[in-house]
């Protein structure tokens, strides 16, 4: 009998997330190979990595409502299966038009990671640890950008690309036989957890007072389209942005445009992801710092959000005109400190507006909503840098859009609307 179980759940999310940013990631870092050896552009490079959030869009909503009526540990079962085999599959491609339907499947895969992650935090940590939970499973997946630039960059360069596809993908099954072991979707189905332990977590649960009162939530489309729940979407699109902008391009900024080789940049470009997981985990800790001196839920997630989307506007802008490496990697480094402040928060304060009961499918709406930046930021980059104002104009692009986050959070997510859309029953 275990007294602290969700600690093993945290990381075996942790470990989901860093599994499939590795694996995401893994194109990016073996662009300038995979360009050479298939005679692929900029332009359809971009292609190749929007193409990936096609599937990954649709089963993001789609994988939040499995997850409501399946339960996590099911639907994060068969994403893990898929997500790891086309990963694999990957490695098989022999043109561009391979790699463009492998990318669309391995998304389709991917898809539920986020929202099912959601799920299984909202059914497996009480209110007053939501925030650092979020941030602590959520650090894997920069951790897992982190470590795709030198594990996949040396793995590729000394054995080739198709290679590390293969490696990353045997990982994802190994990581899956875990899940199926030691996971449950609550923890008053697993034998493990103690007497204690569940009363804990199913007294203090985020977003369960309806359910609990007896009445029955509103239909899920009353929740959906709520300015609070755009709101957070909106800011949680501008932050992906960012985010897609660097996973996607980062590796192949630091090669054409600062000129590094591809050791150098696999070392180099692990800086900024190290500086995303300390986001992570530290806004997680911030936000729930707040809520327990202020009290106030929605000001302690508000104000994370504003300011990790503030300071990370700045430090892109800026990076537009850096032509120093240290200068432009210290400013990169330090958007991803601030930026990666905000979904944790976004996740946390959706749980707190929206009953467990639809948790899961509202929560894949906003990532569905989110995630069309994945289709946008990369193939906008990709031609811009081929037809437009190159990097800098792309750095400019992704600034604006983090303080349009700023602006809509404030605008839809306020007291007011927050509190109508709880009494909905």
């Amino acid at each position: 009998m275990f007294k602290n179980y969700r600690s093993l759940i945290a990381l075996l999310l942790f470990f989901a997330g860093m599994l499939n940013y590795l694996d995401r990631a893994a194109l990016s870092v073996m662009a300038p190979l995979v360009k050479q050896d298939l005679h692929i552009d900029d332009a359809q490079m971009g292609i190749l990595f929007s193409c990936f959030f096609i599937g990954y869009c649709l089963f993001c909503f789609l994988g939040g409502w499995a997850a409501d009526r399946f339960g996590p540990r099911r639907v994060f079962g068969w994403a893990a299966a898929i997500w790891s085999l086309f990963c694999g599959a990957t490695a098989l491609a022999g043109n561009f038009t391979h790699l463009l339907i492998m990318r669309v499947l391995f998304g389709i895969g991917e898809g539920p990671m986020g929202t099912t992650t959601n799920k299984s935090i909202s059914n497996w940590f009480p209110r007053k640890e939501t925030g650092r939970a979020v941030g602590f499973t959520n650090a894997g997946q920069p951790l897992g950008a982190a470590v795709a630039a030198p594990i996949v960059g040396l793995v590729g360069l000394h054995f080739g690309w198709r290679v590390s596809f293969l490696a990353i993908a045997l990982l994802g099954f190994v990581w899956l036989g875990f899940w199926l072991w030691l996971f449950r979707d609550k923890p008053e189905d697993h034998p493990h957890v103690s007497a204690s332990e569940r009363s804990l977590i199913k007294a203090q649960r985020p977003a369960t007072r309806l359910a609990e009162a007896g009445t029955r939530p509103a239909g899920i489309w009353r929740y959906v389209f709520s300015l609070p729940v755009l709101g957070v979407a909106a800011a949680f699109f501008c932050f992906n942005y960012i985010q897609f902008f660097f996973l996607s391009w980062l590796p192949s900024y630091l090669t054409d445009y600062q000129h590094l080789d591809i050791k150098s940049m696999s070392l180099i470009g692990v800086l900024p992801w190290l500086g995303a997981t300390a986001g992570f985990i530290g806004g997680g800790l911030i936000s729930d710092a707040i809520y327990r001196r202020t009290g106030n839920f929605l000001l302690s997630r508000k104000l994370v959000i504003f300011a990790g989307l503030a300071v990370a506007a700045v430090s892109v802008m800026l990076t537009a005109w850096a032509e120093n490496i240290i200068f432009a990697v210290a400013l990169i480094t330090l958007a991803s400190v601030f930026a990666y402040m905000t979904p944790q928060a976004c996740w946390s304060l959706l749980q707190d507006i929206v009953p467990a009961e639809r948790i899961g499918t509202a929560g894949g709406f906003v990532h569905l909503l989110a995630n069309l930046a994945g289709i946008l930021s990369p193939a906008i980059t990709g031609f811009l840098i081929q037809y437009g104002g190159g990097y800098a104009s792309a750095f400019l692009l992704a600034s604006a859009l983090a303080l349009t986050g700023i602006a809509l959070l404030a605008l839809f997510v306020r007291q007011r609307s927050v509190t109508r859309l709880r009494a909905l029953a």
